[in-house]
């Protein structure tokens, strides 16, 4: 009895001591892998969060300076390798930091207690939470009542740094409108964002592309079923299984180990390249064994247009069969930046395929893909289309089509590995080389000399009908000539860049006046689809079956001959798929004619401003046409071979294809810059009110600005529902923009929106108020009123594109009104031939905050 005495002591002593501990050093009792809402995570502590397996370690870490993240690393690993850090671009400026859980978001406090990061959650959690790190890595908020993986209230593999580990995801998760992409350390010592991203583009065929400043740098082609194209060394990888998911919720890639002693993990290192590792315990060291790019042809486009790369050759760029390049001799002294170009033209119906084989399929973000159809299909549909040039099986196997549409880059050749690519040739240039029998060999040599009389006899009927062609058409080139040669010359540099080129080089067929009257049934009015800037559009169908839209100019418009040249120049040579392709023109007579691609869905107004047909445009569809405009209009700022101001953005102008992807159409008042040159000045001002800027409107100067402002305007009524022009409230806003302005300024910015969108109940069409509320910003900074203050297109795409990072406030917007009869769209001022707009019939209001 007496030994009890001591024991009952010390037991006092022992709970005296924890009672103080637990007082003056709460993060002492922060268990081994998870953080409840009781706990907090400090530096001052040196506590860390440890996965169960001992495997991750989340905690606070600096590396030079007084910079303090918070981040994950590997715990055994003696080299500290950090994959994630939540405050990146936030550090803590001193040694006063803590993490813990508040409202059910982890919340990282700075010394002011001020938040620098968090997990930013929204809606109602009943049961409390907790934050635990897992053995792959991943740190989750979840309900402390669930350990269900798919109940996770917010994860980091959401939110990747630089590092891609197994089980994470890359990749759209469209359900929640999030891309997931890897951006790099700013360098060895700064994990700030840097200027490469490694991100999936689900444009075309989905791949991934490693970007500088959103440039392409290399990209690793699409997937062909069992490995990405452009990366060969993937089926040599036997200690990775991959995964690769493209279906209505999610486009992404994941992988993981099958031997889960090692480490393995994928990095975009601060000069862009993506890196693979392992770790083996016994070596004690990581391991690069792959990176990307590593070689000349990783570089992306680096042979130029309708070359490919091969690291067999050299020089490693070659021109592709049937073509040659631009200069020979450039080209033999090594200067591969050159272009080629096909040594005989095509002739549409008469052409063949070339089949290269093991290829890095060419860039597809302007391609076209069918999913539905085989490769025999395919070849097809490409051989019926004149502007095909090649075309390729999805899946190695045969599965699903894409065609290429005009010029195609990117391509490399593989001793053993890639797809088989079609390359459309004039039937001049394919040649079959074959190793056969003796037996083959003589049956082949009759069935020639049968082909040869056939060719004869071929021959004297298309020398015939070639007579009776040229009799008929030589007026038509004739006047196209006589056009170029006199009636198109301007001085200035950007229209010499036309001169400069003859109607042949682009690659742009002629039709007949009477095979267009045809296919429009003679223009009759049952055909005609809508009424275009300078005259009507009517609804043909060529003798293939194929369906276009038919511009007519009007034979009054003043002007229209010359925006019909701009237009045939211009867009024959732009190929996006976020513009319009023309397919064929026609100069008979006085008649002048323009033969585009044809669009189901019609023009974007037709469906925005309609009650019956806006009910069709739930907020991913207007979200996705947004993105799809603004992609369209950085091709022809940027992009495209010309620097081109399209001077007319607006809702009649963006046209819908079966699958409601936006295209940019009208191009007769477009105008080309020079690579340097910002801005230009004119003394007719053509457009239309409500989509001018107000440089433009009041002075006649435009640029790249100009359209930015238009696209602003455009945003906010695709998001409203509400033209511009001719918009009237109950609190007398004389225009959308103010109307939007003053919601946005009062914190109402929803207050604009669609009731449509809202009404939507559909999972996959989700009304997003976060993505609403950052498109409807985006908007507003299009249509400041200082062009300087507007964002440019490459800017506009980027904030779209990326869910994070903070975007500036807008300033308050400028707008024009009509105060005159000539208030209206450009299409019924062209046709009077009244073009030409002053100062004094127009005024400038400019919104005054409050």
């Amino acid at each position: 009895m007496r030994g009890e005495v001591p024991n009952k002591h010390h037991s006092y002593t022992f709970f005296f001591v924890l009672f103080f501990a637990l007082v003056l050093f709460p993060d002492f009792s922060i268990s081994a892998n998870t953080l409840s809402a009781t706990e907090s995570l400090t530096i001052s502590s040196n506590k860390t969060i440890v996965s169960p397996g001992g495997v991750f370690e989340l905690g606070f870490f600096k590396i030079l300076g007084d910079s303090w993240y918070l981040g994950i690393w590997y715990k055994n690993v003696s080299e500290k390798t950090y994959v994630w850090v939540a405050n990146r671009d936030k550090p803590l400026s001193n040694s006063i930091g803590i993490l813990k859980i508040t409202n059910a978001n982890l919340v990282l406090l700075n010394h002011y207690d001020t938040p620098v990061w968090s997990t930013n959650l929204t809606g109602a959690v009943r049961s409390p939470v907790v934050a635990e790190l897992h053995d792959n890595g991943n740190f989750v908020l979840r309900d402390s009542k669930t350990n269900a993986s798919d109940r996770f209230l917010w994860q980091s593999f959401d939110f990747p740094t630089n590092t891609l580990l197994p089980q994470m995801k890359l990749g759209w998760d469209h359900k929640r409108g999030l891309n997931r992409f890897l951006t790099c350390w700013k360098n060895s010592f700064d994990p700030s964002s840097g200027d490469y991203m490694f991100r999936l583009d689900t444009q075309g065929l989905p791949e991934f592309f490693g970007l500088k400043n959103f440039l392409e740098v290399y990209r690793t082609g699409p997937w062909d079923g069992h490995r990405f194209s452009g990366i060969p060394e993937m089926q040599q990888w036997d200690d990775i299984v991959y995964n690769f998911t493209e279906n209505s919720e999610e486009v992404a890639y994941t992988f993981r180990l099958t031997d889960q002693t090692l480490y393995s993990r994928f990095t975009i290192n601060s000069v862009g390249q993506l890196e693979r590792f392992t770790w083996s315990p016994t070596q004690q060291e990581w391991n690069m064994f792959w990176s990307m790019p590593h070689e000349e042809c990783d570089v992306y486009g680096t042979c130029g247009p309708y070359a490919y790369c091969d690291m067999s050759k050299s020089p490693a760029c070659n021109c592709i069969k049937g073509f040659q390049p631009l200069n020979q001799q450039e080209w033999e002294s090594g200067d591969e930046s050159g272009r080629c170009r096909r040594k005989t033209r095509l002739n549409c119906r008469g052409d063949g395929f070339f089949k290269l084989m093991n290829m890095k399929l060419p860039d597809t973000t302007a391609a076209m893909v069918d999913k539905r159809i085989g490769l025999k299909e395919c070849e097809k549909k490409c051989k019926n289309d004149c502007n095909c040039t090649a075309y390729a099986s999805i899946l190695n196997g045969g599965r699903g089509c894409v065609i290429w549409i005009g010029e195609f880059r990117d391509i490399r050749k593989y001793a053993a590995a890639g797809q088989d690519l079609y390359i459309r040739l004039a039937a001049a240039d394919i040649r079959e080389r074959r190793n056969i029998s003796g037996k083959i060999i003589i049956l082949i040599v009759g069935i020639s000399l049968m082909l040869v009389m056939s060719f004869i006899m071929y021959c004297f009927w298309k020398r015939k009908h070639k007579r009776t062609r040229a009799r008929a058409t030589a007026s038509t080139i004739e006047r196209i000539q006589g056009f170029l040669t006199n009636g198109y010359q301007v001085v200035s540099r950007r229209r010499q860049l036309f001169e400069e080129n003859k109607i042949e080089d682009l690659e742009l067929p002629l039709t007949e006046f009477e095979a267009v009257v045809i296919a429009t049934g003679n223009f009759s009015e049952s055909n005609i689809l809508g009424r275009g800037g300078f005259g009507m559009v009517y609804k043909g169908r060529l003798p293939d079956g194929q369906d276009t839209a038919v511009k007519r100019l009007s034979e009054v418009s003043a002007q229209g001959t010359t925006e019909f040249m701009n237009e045939v120049r211009l867009i024959a040579r732009l190929q996006h798929i976020n513009l319009v392709r023309l397919l064929s023109c026609c100069i008979y007579a006085d008649e002048k004619i323009l033969i585009y691609e044809y669009l189901e869905n019609g023009s974007l107004d037709s469906h925005l401003f309609k009650i019956n047909q806006s009910s069709k445009l739930n907020w991913q569809k207007r979200f996705n046409i947004i993105n799809g405009i603004a992609r369209g209009l950085l091709y022809l700022h940027q992009d495209s071979r010309f620097k081109i101001i399209h001077r007319d953005l607006k809702a009649s102008n963006v046209l819908l294809d079966k699958n409601m992807t936006p295209k940019i159409s009208d191009f007769g008042m477009a105008r080309i810059f020079e690579r340097d040159e910002t801005e230009a000045n004119t003394r007719k001002v053509v457009g239309t009110y409500g989509y001018m800027s107000p440089e433009y409107a009041m002075d006649g100067i435009f640029s790249v600005k100009s359209d930015v402002f238009s696209f602003g305007v455009l945003v906010l009524e695709i998001i409203s529902g509400k033209r511009n022009r001719g918009f009237y409230n109950s609190n007398q806003d004389n225009n959308l923009l103010s109307y939007t302005w003053d919601n946005w300024k009062e914190g109402e910015g929803l207050k604009i929106v669609d009731p449509i969108i809202i009404d939507s109940s559909s999972s996959f069409s989700m009304f997003r108020p976060y993505e609403v509320l950052r498109c409807i910003q985006i908007g507003l900074l299009c249509v400041q009123e200082r062009a300087e203050d507007r964002p440019k297109m490459s800017s506009v795409v980027l904030m779209l594109g990326s869910e994070k990072g903070d975007i500036p406030q807008p300033k308050p917007p400028g707008y024009c009104v009509g105060r005159s009869s000539l208030e209206t769209d450009s299409s019924s001022s062209t046709q009077r031939g009244d073009e030409s707009l002053t100062v004094n019939q127009i005024t400038l209001s400019v919104i005054n905050g409050r």
